[in-house]
This record gives C-alpha cells, sequence and structure tokens, in this order.
C-alpha cells in the first residue's frame, strides 16, 4: 500500500494525500468546504425524497458521510448510506482527522460508528445508517438501487479502471429514475460516457479554485 500523510487544507479541515501519485484526497483549498459544495449542495439537495439511498464511490476519510448525516439533522429526511473503499485508513489515520471537532460532533459513539464497523449495518441515528464495504468497486454487485451516486474516486488518470463506460453503465443500472451522480471531475470522456448513457449533463460552478463540477441525472 502506498504511503499516506495528512495535511491541513486551507479552511483547517486536514486531508490525506498521496505523495507517490502526487494525488490529495480533498482539495488543498479546503476538505469541509469542498465536500460541502459539491457532494451536499450540489447533490444531496437536489433530490427530492424523504426517504434517499446513497452510494458513494470512495470513502476516503468518511467526511461526505460526516457532512450527510448531519443534513438529516437539519431536515426531515432519512438516509441510508453504503459507501465503498478498497484501502480504508487505519484507526491512527482516522484519529488524526478534525471534522468532528470542526463540525462540532461530540458524542463519542457516534464519532466511533463513522471510523470503525466495516462491512456491517450501523445505525449512526434514527435518520442516518451507514454500510462501509472494504472492497474494490470494480468487483462489487448491486443489490438495490439508488437515489444519488457519490462518484469520489481519485481522478481518471490515476484510476482509470473506475471512470469506464462499464463502470458508468453499471452505476446507470442501479440508479433510480431521476437519480443523480455527483462528481468534482469535468473529464470530457467521462462527459461522453455519461452523454452516451442518455444522462442529462450540468456543470455547477465548482468550490474555491475549480471552474466546474459535474453533476449527472438520469432520464
Amino acid at each position: 500500500m502506498l504511503k499516506r500523510e495528512i495535511f491541513i487544507t486551507n479552511d483547517g479541515s486536514v486531508s490525506v494525500k498521496i505523495p507517490e501519485l502526487n494525488e490529495n484526497y480533498h482539495s488543498k483549498h479546503g476538505a469541509i468546504q469542498e465536500s460541502q459544495h459539491i457532494y451536499i449542495n450540489n447533490g444531496l439537495k437536489y433530490i427530492n425524497k424523504k426517504n434517499i439511498n446513497i452510494f458513494e464511490i470512495g470513502y476516503g476519510t468518511g467526511l461526505n458521510a460526516i457532512l450527510t448525516f448531519l443534513e438529516t439533522l437539519k431536515q426531515n429526511i432519512k438516509i441510508n448510506y453504503t459507501s465503498i473503499e478498497k484501502y480504508p485508513l487505519t484507526l491512527d489515520e482516522y484519529n488524526k482527522l478534525n471534522y468532528f471537532k470542526l463540525l462540532n460532533i461530540k458524542d463519542t459513539t457516534i464519532i466511533n460508528k463513522f471510523k470503525k464497523y466495516w462491512n456491517t449495518d450501523i445505525e449512526i441515528s434514527e435518520k442516518f445508517n451507514l454500510k462501509k464495504i472494504e472492497e474494490d468497486f470494480i468487483n462489487f454487485n448491486f443489490c438495490k438501487k439508488y437515489d444519488l451516486i457519490f462518484f469520489d474516486a481519485f481522478a481518471p488518470n490515476i484510476q482509470p479502471k473506475l471512470w469506464t463506460k462499464n463502470i458508468f453503465n453499471k452505476i446507470h443500472n442501479n440508479l433510480n429514475d431521476n437519480g443523480i451522480i455527483v462528481t468534482y471531475s469535468v473529464n470530457g470522456e467521462v462527459k461522453r460516457i455519461l452523454k452516451s448513457l442518455n444522462f442529462k449533463i450540468e456543470q455547477p460552478d465548482g468550490p474555491p479554485g475549480k471552474r466546474n463540477m459535474l453533476r449527472a441525472t438520469k432520464n
């Protein structure tokens, strides 16, 4: 496994980088603000349902899951959240993250549920269920359909096998009608693939440091 390092982003929240790949888990401009902008403000808030199934490709630091959980405290929604990660962080690495402090989450039971308990369903609260799967998404088989996909894999040039037509076709087949994919990447080939699968493509403004992001809706 490649070496990972913790670093502080510009909004004070930490992230992880892999020096050998010159790749970060989040933008250096701010981990929390990037995830909030892309996956919550331009993803979750576009789902007009009270019971929402979310699938995340790339659990990483767990930040997207944490921010999604916080939305259930603000809105009258219930979320079943499934995330897949081939190389989970170690518990020591999770303990170095500062999201819970910055987001004012003090309940240690809740905090530990985000860090531990892989490959099992965990009730974080009455409104938020979490399942983290340790597996390669390429080999993963869906068992239900989802309303929202957080596509948070490494960039296409780093993980090209996760940005293919076969992968997006698998997602398309397991996405509910009017379901949404959101991702930070606006790669041209990815957009062409999604259009070929009859997705409606939008490019909202990106977070600080990035001009655009991508939202694709299943027609």
